[in-house]
């Protein structure tokens, strides 16, 4: 006779503690707690990175860690921008050499093989049927689509492709054309015209569902020759985006009122899951079912940059954030300090004008929560550098109550500060890495122009590289990040670029650009895992972190702002002063946890 294990399953493991690699819907029982846990799987939305432009009415492609996002509206009709994700933030790519808006919601195939068809392009209105390649670095042009069209579907991959439906400029449509990597054939037409709705799938087992007109929340089934009617979706939208297969597959966002609304779709019927944190439309739609991904599009703030990531998984994921820290007791720009978010200390800068700007000298250390005054500087100083921890910190030249530039140096011991050796020229505006007995002097701008100038630090004298340890490009409003034989150097001006260069001890040598060419913003981390945050022209709130080979967004700060200090690492972070606000800000990047729960019983 069967037992009831054979017929129902295992047992209930007991063990003395929670396992490290439990997998979903896993129970067990903890004889040291007493306590009878499981593992269920999360449903969940959490903010990416921010777009680097803007994107609304936009395309979308690959996966949730291997995104792009391409084409959509403003400033014009249709833009060129190619932007690549890596699951954290958004990266620069090639541009299409068509700028076109609202083609296919859910574009076929990868981030290293996409593509893109049809689409509203310049001047308005000008309807597209041309279609473009991409390989990870850049758009060729493929051949071109039998009709024009735009808010269209799309599915596939870059070899065998699928668009179907939208609008001609006169008439919606009901046509479905297949790819093959070279030509465009005609496939059978939908039973519905439509236009401005989501899309997901294969070009053998495609998916259409919402759009207009009128609004619905009809969905058909392609199988490679036929569609068929399929599952309703609970809320009727349009200028929504989707994602994954046609079984497994994901509606969220909507218009014309943007929405939170989100479903899955089991290949039968549709469901109502966890909404998304904020609402979009005419956004971009990739990914698969349980790890989907929405970029651009509208939201009720207007912000066409927004990322959101969708997630089933065991892991809790709370996404990477800024937030409000302590405020500084003197409300000052052009601060500087060093140490870490939770042991930080800040010094010198100066107070907005009233009416005319004054010099500061007073130091402030932060302990997570509050700034604390400390003995002031022996000089004041302006658009200076510095670097090192709470209690082993360094500053050096910048420009002094006459605006006349300094390369007097002062090391600061937790309590007060000492005199140390000058610095080989006069300097402001220069950057910084290190500590106080292996610190890095960078650029910056000598009482003439804008200098290359590379200079060590022992704690007590300073040696210049020169000629061999010189910047690749003379800049000033640079920042720095990392150790005197491992850092990393990037932003500045004149003009304003997003150079990042490299530093081995003994040479510079050139990375890759940042997405934002900012001066005078705050810096924190390491050679290959920094992080920059505000800066100028004005005051932008914009953040990207660095790889050791690329940047990529990440979280806007809450406040904008520029001559800001910064310290910490790039998941810890923490940026002060401003001559807006007193407040500091502290930065957070993503992090995971397992998604244990205690089971108790239901009355």
């Amino acid at each position: 006779m069967s037992t009831y294990r054979t017929l129902k399953g295992q047992l209930i493991k007991k063990v003395s503690e929670d396992p490290t690699s439990a997998i979903e819907g896993q129970i067990w029982y903890n004889t040291t707690t007493g306590l009878l846990k499981g593992l269920p799987a999360l449903l969940a939305w959490s903010t990416g990175g921010s777009l680097i432009n803007e994107h609304q009415d936009t395309s979308a492609a690959g996966t949730q860690t291997a995104g792009l996002c391409f084409g959509g509206t403003p400033p014009s009709n249709g833009i060129t921008n190619t932007e690549e994700y890596n699951g954290s933030g958004w990266a620069t790519g090639g541009a299409l050499n068509t700028g076109r808006r609202a083609a296919a919601r859910f574009s076929a195939s990868t981030q290293t093989a996409a593509l893109v068809f049809g689409g509203s392009g310049n001047p308005n209105p000008t309807v597209l049927n041309a279609t473009e390649e991409y390989d990870g670095s850049s758009w060729t042009s493929g051949n071109n689509l039998p009709a024009v069209k735009y808010s269209h579907g799309g599915a596939g991959i870059q070899t065998a492709a699928l668009s179907f439906g939208g609008y001609s400029g006169t008439a919606d449509l009901s046509t479905t054309e297949e790819y093959d990597g070279t030509n465009w054939t005609a496939g059978n037409a939908m039973a519905t015209s439509r236009y401005s709705f989501g899309s997901a799938g294969l070009q053998t087992a495609a998916l259409a569902f919402g759009g207009t007109p009128p609004v619905t929340a009809g969905t058909e089934h392609y199988d490679g020759t036929n569609w068929t009617a399929g599952g309703v979706m609970n809320t009727a939208r349009r200028y929504c985006a989707g994602c994954g297969i046609q079984d497994a597959a994901l509606v969220f966002g909507a218009g014309p009122t943007a929405v939170v609304k989100t479903e899955m779709y089991d290949g039968t019927s549709w469901t109502e899951t966890t909404d998304m944190g904020i609402a979009q439309k005419n956004h971009g739609g990739a990914g698969l079912q349980g790890t989907g991904l929405s970029c651009g599009g509208e939201s009720p703030t207007n912000s066409r940059r927004v990322t959101q990531e969708f997630n089933r998984s065991i892991t809790a994921i709370t996404a990477g954030a800024w937030a409000a820290g302590g405020n500084l007791n003197t409300l000052r720009s052009n601060v500087k300090g060093g140490g870490t978010q939770t042991s930080a200390v800040g010094f010198g800068g100066q107070t907005p004008p009233s009416p005319a700007f004054t010099v500061r000298d007073e130091t402030e250390e932060y302990n997570g929560t509050s700034w604390s005054e400390q003995s002031d500087m022996s000089n004041a100083r302006r658009e200076f550098s510095g670097f090192g921890t709470q209690t082993a910190a360094v500053a050096f030249g910048g420009e002094n109550p006459g605006d006349t530039q300094l390369n007097a140096t002062e090391n600061y011991n937790g309590s007060s500060w000492t005199s140390g050796g000058n610095y080989p020229v006069e300097i402001s505006l220069q950057g910084s890495a290190g500590t106080q007995t292996a610190g890095l002097g960078i650029g910056g701008s000598d009482p003439s122009s804008p200098t290359n100038l590379t200079c060590e630090y022992d704690g007590s004298t300073w040696t210049s590289t020169a000629p061999g340890g010189n910047l690749g490009t003379s800049r000033y409003g640079i920042e720095g990040a990392g150790t005197q034989t491992a850092a990393v150097a990037f932003g500045g001006s004149p003009p304003r670029i997003g150079l990042t260069e490299e530093y081995d001890g003994s040479s510079w040598t050139t990375s890759g650009a940042m997405n934002h060419f900012v001066r005078a913003m705050g810096g924190a981390g390491t050679q290959t895992a920094a992080l920059s945050f505000g800066g100028a022209p004005g005051d932008t709130n914009v953040t990207e972190g660095y790889d050791g080979t690329s940047w990529s967004t990440r979280p806007n700060m809450a406040s904008g702002r520029s001559y800001l200090g910064g310290c910490g690492t790039q998941t810890l972070a923490l940026a002060m002063g401003n001559g807006s606000t007193p407040t500091a800000e502290e930065f957070t990047g993503e992090t995971t946890s397992t998604n244990v729960k205690t089971i108790t019983s239901s009355t």
